[in-house]
């Protein structure tokens, strides 16, 4: 063989040879915030994510802000309502389901314009209407105030019933209402989608809810307690349960059945600060800092904490 080719050849195998075995270069920058900012004086509670968007629901004045999570720029999409806007699930249509504390009620928000699509009065008070899941067939909300959760079917594409067409599901079974402070609180599908999970936030128990017949059995999950517990998210058979007060994420692996699990490890992040609720986005958490332990004013600023979702 030609010695220039010799040569050559040599030096693209050598070539070769360095680029397979040098490490693969660092990944761009992240540029997605860890912290948004909402509005001073917002008091969030809900959030909701689709895609890089996310809203948030004010417990002080009912408003919806939608933030988009990769720039962290944000804006109103729904006006103060003068009640609150609590736990908060979106829908494939674009429908903003929104549980109103303690007004007793529910709204559907159109994401894209804002505008109301349906209004329920579940409950007079006391009530504190606090939490949404979504299912195949139904909305599911809970009531903090009352043993019940309130039913809203939905119809063939989806269709929303008329302003009376909710049913009232009375729990029985493990779950008793215990004292005046917060019972019945998140809630969320179990794995196999047969039933529902719900936290009580006084007693620290996990329940699962037979959805047919409001039966309440205690989740087993040896050596756990879920003490102020919040807001719920399920990702596969994974179960993220917020303790706001405690500042921390209980991460459980459940049964396909949602009858027993384990506590697989304690999410907690400095940016912390009496996180409410959890949605999945993007391959992380975001949870929207409550800040209940500080005096609410017009001024107090107001955040939303990105944690990794593993």
């Amino acid at each position: 063989m030609n010695r220039r080719i010799r040569t050559a050849l040599g030096v693209a195998l050598t070539a070769t040879l360095v680029t397979t075995a040098a490490p693969a270069p660092a990944a761009a920058h992240d540029r997605r915030p860890s912290v948004i900012a909402l509005p001073d004086g917002f008091q969030p509670e809900g959030v909701a994510t689709a895609g890089r968007y996310a809203w948030f629901g004010s417990r002080a004045t009912g408003e919806i802000y939608r933030a988009d999570l990769i720039t962290g720029a944000g804006k109103q999409v729904s006006p103060a309502t003068g009640t609150p806007s609590l736990g908060l699930k979106v829908d494939p249509r674009g429908r903003l389901f929104v549980a109103g504390g303690t007004a007793g009620d529910a709204r559907v928000i159109d994401t894209r314009t804002g505008a109301v699509l349906a209004s329920y009065q579940f409950a007079e008070a006391p009530t504190f209407v606090n939490d949404v899941t979504l299912t195949r067939d139904a909305a599911w909300f809970t009531d903090s105030n009352r043993p019940v959760l309130y039913r809203l079917p939905l119809g063939r594409g989806g269709t929303l019933p008329p302003a009376d067409g909710f049913t009232t599901l009375p729990l029985t079974g493990d779950f008793q209402q215990t004292g005046t402070g917060v019972n019945l609180n998140g809630i969320a599908p179990t794995p196999d989608g047969r039933a529902l999970i719900v936290v009580q936030s006084n007693t620290g128990t996990l329940f699962r809810l037979d959805p047919a017949t409001g039966v309440t059995t205690a989740v087993d999950v040896p050596g756990a307690t879920f003490l102020n517990g919040d807001g719920l998210l399920l990702l596969g058979r994974t179960l993220y349960v917020v303790q706001n007060f405690l500042n921390q994420v209980a991460v459980v692996d459940l049964n396909r059945a949602g009858t027993t699990g384990a506590l697989r490890r304690v999410i907690t992040d400095p940016g912390f600060d009496v996180p409410t609720t959890v949605a999945a986005a993007l391959g992380r958490l975001y949870l929207p800092n409550g800040r209940f332990t500080t005096p609410p004013t017009p001024t107090t600023p107001y955040t939303v904490v990105a944690v990794d979702a593993r």
